[in-house]
């Protein structure tokens, strides 16, 4: 990254951090066009809504790490065909076979480097994080670079409470992921995610019983 882009980031970072998500978005569009990519987990329908609004045709990518729910998968098949998307879906390669989804390492293999892939030379990928998802996204800019995908990150919904985003679902008619009705409140892989206990954190439930609360994807910036 050139000490140019590295000021233009920062200023950007300042000068968006009250702004919406939908104001965001559009910073982002008018300065990287179609050189822009979003990594949608498809808990993150919220975004993806305003993206398709700014932008149907963008590159939406799904993780597929070959170890979701079958109720995630059927979600992003009925999400590609009613919305249209223009869906990217990335596979774990090879070297996967020997790192099971739950071993050390599983993330790394069927969730980062597939990203790395697909993102290679793009400009920006958007994300639905927020800084009370967990405490190492607390310090989330709203624009920043990404040094382990080597691209521009933004971050629309940084500022975002859940609560903000259930407003936002209800308001505009938009489906959830099934499993929330079941009691999920994080939703990852299926052997490693559990409900979380009454009263417990949100995310609580994301590798059930293990220290981990990261998949590498997102680090504290």
């Amino acid at each position: 990254m050139t000490t140019d882009l590295h000021d233009e980031l920062a200023l950007a970072a300042s000068s968006l951090e009250t702004a919406s998500p939908r104001e965001i978005i559009a910073w982002a569009l008018e300065r990287f066009g179609d050189d822009v990519t979003f990594a949608c987990s498809f808990e993150d329908v919220a975004l993806l809504h305003m993206l398709r609004e700014a932008k149907p045709d963008i590159e939406v990518i799904f993780l597929d790490t070959e170890a979701h729910f079958p109720e995630t998968l059927a979600f992003v098949a009925a999400l590609e065909r009613d919305w249209n998307l223009n869906l990217t879906r990335t596979s774990p390669g090879p070297e996967a076979a020997d790192t099971p989804c739950g071993a050390d390492g599983c993330c790394a293999v069927r969730k980062v480097a597939p990203l790395q892939r697909v993102v290679a030379g793009r400009a920006a990928w958007f994300t639905a994080v927020k800084r009370v998802d967990a405490v190492t996204r607390a310090g989330m800019p709203v624009v920043s670079w990404d040094d382990k995908f080597q691209l521009v990150k933004i971050n629309p919904l940084a500022t975002w409470t859940d609560d903000d985003v259930a407003y936002y679902l209800n308001s505009e008619g938009l489906p959830e992921h099934p499993l929330w009705a079941e009691g999920y409140t994080s939703i990852g892989c299926a052997p490693v995610t559990a409900k979380p206990l009454p009263g417990a954190d949100r995310r609580s439930g994301r590798w059930a019983g293990a220290d981990k609360v990261e998949c590498g994807l997102h680090e504290s910036e």
